[in-house]
């Protein structure tokens, strides 16, 4: 006979939740390609391993840094990196702190980039 595969109901939400990339997959991932790219790259701090946000730091090694978080553009329905701030390192640190103690879920990774370049293109 004919069976429906997914229902409304815990088999559905199942497979949602598989198909979206957990936040701790999607760190490891990030920094082993830029590990492999010979880019310095680490966790700052460890949020939710399901579904924390995530801002990558971007430390120009000059006293600079550059700040990107990930957005939904329902427009194009698909999640993209933005710029969301740049300024000096040590403002931008005591920024993510605050955030810290406001959200405990947060990811915070930060990578070595003398050229600003956060390496998001395709991820």
């Amino acid at each position: 006979g004919n069976r429906t595969v997914f229902r409304d109901g815990p088999r559905l939400q199942r497979w949602q939740r598989m198909t979206r990339l957990t936040s701790s997959f999607w760190v490891q991932a990030y920094i082993k390609r830029l590990n492999l790219m010979g880019v310095s790259a680490f966790v700052v701090s460890h949020g939710d391993d399901t579904a924390g946000a995530i801002i990558v730091k971007v430390n120009k090694l000059n006293g600079d840094a550059i700040l990107f978080e990930r957005s939904f553009s329902l427009e194009k329905n698909i999640s993209q990196w933005s710029k969301c701030k740049t300024g000096g390192e040590k403002e931008l640190d005591e920024l993510l702190s605050r955030h810290l103690s406001r959200d405990s879920d947060l990811w915070i990774v930060e990578i070595e980039s003398p050229k600003g370049d956060a390496y998001l293109d395709d991820f």
